[in-house]
């Protein structure tokens, strides 16, 4: 237990000196360059830290402000919201600076980069979202409403992982987080990933911001399965679909990537509610940022409604939401 504590201390530490770093970061900080290999690699510092080609590229704060954020979830801090003060622009950027020198956010030209990000936020925000039809503001106004499920159905322990991920004791493994996690061995790969002991303590997701929004990002940047591609990478182009990819209408763009993270649940089954809600976040996003849900593509792009799902479920597997 002591262990455990400080290893949660010392990120938090880290969390605090980020967060320090943006309260004090110069807008005209230094970069610096140098050529590996034949390649040009930079270092933005606290943003965009460690030698990588995305590091050249503008960074996040570059062209997605506080303002914007704060447009983008409009009401996450009404009286009716359920995580008020929970989560804001500090702790994505914070989260965000683990992961731009892998190409989050920093990957392709401007549009792209501010695309990846309305994406990105698109699922968040249906995914967290405590809006309805007739909500005020409508319901794309309502997402960082939860930072976890309210009303868990089971524990989601599946003894099936008991040797690889077993579930701790009073440990329950509901949806928590920006792109909510469930199942104990979903909290054991994300926690490996972040170096935090989730698998017995997910409580630390709904804690903290920060590591909230460092899950989702990972599991952004993270196939489901070796061979597939991350939503990053189906996202912003760098995956390439097979012959049999395209024979499943699975093509490059936001469709794949509701694909990618939430599999039959929403895809392949035409254009039914809960896959219309993810898009129109997206789209929505899109008009908020300036760059105009014009830019989210055709139909076959856009959506997954005709898409085969890479990882179908199985009969008898429940519902991960």
């Amino acid at each position: 237990m002591k262990m455990e504590g400080k290893k949660l201390c010392w990120l938090l530490l880290g969390v605090l000196f980020v967060v320090v770093s943006i309260a004090n970061a110069d807008s005209s900080a230094q970069v610096l360059v140098k050529k590996v290999k034949g390649k040009k690699v930079c270092d933005k510092g606290w943003e965009c830290k460690g030698w990588s080609e995305y590091c050249c590229n503008l960074t996040i704060t570059d062209y997605f402000d506080t303002y914007q954020f704060e447009e983008l979830f409009a009401k996450r801090n009404t009286p009716v919201a359920h995580a008020v003060g929970f989560w804001d622009y500090k702790s994505f950027i914070t989260a965000s600076a683990l992961y731009q020198p892998l190409g989050f956010g920093t990957t392709g030209n401007k549009t792209t980069q501010m695309k990846e990000i309305a994406a990105f936020l698109g699922h968040v925000g249906s995914q967290t979202s405590c809006g309805y039809g007739v909500a005020t503001g409508g319901p794309t106004a309502w997402g960082l409403c939860y930072n976890k499920e309210l009303s868990p159905t089971q524990e989601y322990c599946d003894e099936y992982y008991k040797y690889t991920y077993p579930c701790a004791p009073g440990a329950e493994y509901y949806g928590r987080g920006a792109l909510p996690i469930y199942w104990q061995y979903n909290y054991g790969k994300i926690g490996d990933a972040l170096k935090v002991d989730l698998l017995n303590h997910p409580e630390y997701i709904e804690q903290n911001a920060t590591l909230a929004f460092q899950a989702a990002i990972h599991t952004w940047l993270t196939p489901q399965k070796k061979g597939q591609p991350s939503a990053h990478e189906a996202f912003v182009g760098t995956w390439k679909p097979t012959k049999n990819d395209t024979l499943a209408k699975r093509f490059p763009g936001f469709g794949t990537t509701m694909n990618i993270l939430y599999g039959d649940r929403v895809c392949g089954k035409g254009d039914i509610d809960d896959m219309n809600t993810i898009v129109s976040h997206y789209l929505y996003y899109l008009d908020l940022m300036g760059v105009g849900r014009e830019e989210g593509g055709p139909h076959e792009v856009l959506t997954c409604a005709e898409q085969k799902p890479f990882n179908p479920s199985a009969p008898t597997q429940a519902s991960s939401r």
